[in-house]
């Protein structure tokens, strides 16, 4: 299955589930937001199911007639993972990472699918990042690698935008990953059953058409059980995590010359069996013309 989170015209955003061309809203089955779907398990797959085959009166709607917002708007926690395809490891002049190279962005930074990345004034630097993304249903600490799937629901994009100035001021990374709209999301959650192998999907990004990055999943340094055993060792995992697994070769700071976002640019990520993630990019002088139009 394929779940988002969307807007109907004037509405407020609601979980639910792809069908073909249409949005069957899982308000009306108990789940008011992604959330409690990813906190309900196999009980709440069954009766999402049972939603999208007999469908309540109402309750779909035509898929270009809403607006899809990012699938987990607000996660507990977006982790990410740095350095973690063998290219880019080598492009960005580090070491080869031992143990995962792990950092967070802040849920303020997500926006969703057609959503703004908004280009901010005081960077000189902002690069893009494609990500292939796994999204934890249910939590648990101290997991052990081979329960992976026991814990991971589904499968996002995520595009890891990152001010290069910022992040590489000082040692730690955050400040030039958590920009407001530096993580655009979606565009919805694909569930772990329609994935057979989720370290053999191709991944890319494209800018106004001209492909800058390519790469397969396969070349994850660290893959999901090693990341699942790794940060249950030290946090938590809780339902609607957002583990957004590194990005392959060709980002931009490491190209010769330097490729920096534009505004203007068209930013589209694609993963095999997930699909493709599109974003515009603007200067933060427009946009307090363009975020009300994108919040709405």
């Amino acid at each position: 299955m394929r779940l988002v989170t969307f807007r109907r015209p004037g509405g407020q955003p609601e979980a639910g589930a792809i069908v073909r061309d249409q949005v069957v809203s899982l308000s009306g089955a108990g789940f008011p937001d992604m959330l409690s779907i990813l906190a309900g398990g196999e009980k709440a797959k069954a009766k999402i199911e049972n939603s999208i085959y007999h469908p309540a009166e109402g309750s779909s709607f035509a898929l270009d007639s809403v607006r899809l917002l990012a699938p987990v708007p607000r996660p507990p926690k977006l982790i990410c993972v740095g350095l973690n395809y063998l290219d880019h490891a080598r492009e960005a002049g580090a070491e080869v990472p031992k143990v995962p190279t792990i950092f967070s962005k802040f849920s303020s930074s997500v926006i969703g699918p057609g959503d703004p990345i908004v280009l901010p004034k005081n960077s000189s630097r902002p690069d893009y990042e494609a990500e292939f993304a796994f999204v934890i249903g249910r939590g648990g600490r101290h997991i052990a690698a081979a329960d992976w799937q026991q814990h991971v629901f589904g499968y996002t994009i995520v595009n890891d935008v990152s001010a290069r100035d910022f992040q590489m001021a000082t040692t730690q990374w955050l400040m030039g990953k958590t920009f407001d709209t530096f993580a655009p999301m979606g565009p919805h959650i694909v569930s772990r059953d329609e994935i057979a192998d989720p370290h053999a999907l191709d991944i890319s990004l494209r800018i106004n058409g001209e492909e800058l990055q390519h790469s397969n999943t396969r070349e994850l340094i660290f893959k999901i059980p090693e990341l699942i055993a790794f940060l249950s060792s030290v946090m938590t995992l809780e339902p609607g995590d957002v583990v957004s697994t590194g990005t392959p070769a060709g980002v931009g700071f490491a190209r010769k010359p330097p490729r920096f976002l534009r505004p203007r640019d068209e930013v589209v990520v694609s993963v095999a069996g997930i699909g493709e993630l599109k974003n515009p990019v603007i200067a933060e002088a427009d946009a307090d013309k363009a975020m009300p139009a994108a919040r709405g």
